[in-house]
């Protein structure tokens, strides 16, 4: 597959982990209109800028209020939250049925270094990259930088183990799942080898 064309499929795998979860989270009780999950506000304003098929992303996010603490700097427990949603996507391009598909696993470990604070209205640059995958394990990292880079405000290592993604998840259908099934049927006609469904 040409490169342009590789990358163009692995943004469209990222984004569409974000295009499930939006569906997902419309169905969620809501308060003051929105909905009753924790990582909702970064997984509605993180700007997909890059992606890569050997599992990597680059996102760009502004630091607001809701991340602070009373120093007026991002709290240490929102980066958590961010870095753990942010790396969990790069797994998106080396997903397919049954295979790391959408949020396909919990967090085993996140270990992350705090580098230096990240004042309240700052726009900073996310990069993440699989290290290892497998059948029930991955390894990320990632880091949380200035825009140009030069800066590194926090790094982390994301140990995940695999689970199965939740029924009610796989049937919120989007135009991915069509993609990603084309591609594991012609795989599977390739290589004579089965590949599981969503």
């Amino acid at each position: 597959m040409p490169h342009d064309e590789a990358r163009a499929r692995a943004m469209r795998s990222v984004q569409a982990i974000f295009d499930r979860y939006q569906k997902i989270a419309a169905k969620q009780p809501k308060v003051d209109g929105l909905p009753q999950l924790y990582d909702y506000d970064c997984m509605s304003r993180a700007k997909l800028l890059d992606a890569g098929p050997e599992g990597s992303v680059l996102f760009e996010f502004t630091i607001d209020r809701r991340y602070s603490n009373m120093n007026d700097v991002m709290h240490g427990g929102a980066a958590a939250v961010l870095f753990d949603m942010f790396t969990t996507t790069a797994l998106g391009p080396v997903a397919k049925p049954g295979y790391w598909y959408f949020m396909g696993g919990v967090t085993r470990a996140l270990n992350i270094t705090y580098c230096r604070a990240v004042p309240v209205g700052t726009t900073v640059l996310f990069r993440s990259w699989v290290v290892q995958h497998g059948k029930t394990q991955a390894l990320i990292r990632g880091e949380m930088t200035t825009r140009d880079g030069k800066k590194v405000y926090a790094t982390v290592e994301h140990h995940k183990v695999h689970a199965p993604v939740l029924p009610h998840h796989i049937k919120e259908r989007i135009p991915w799942d069509d993609e990603m099934e084309h591609d594991a049927r012609a795989a599977e006609e390739d290589s004579h080898t089965p590949v599981s469904k969503l």
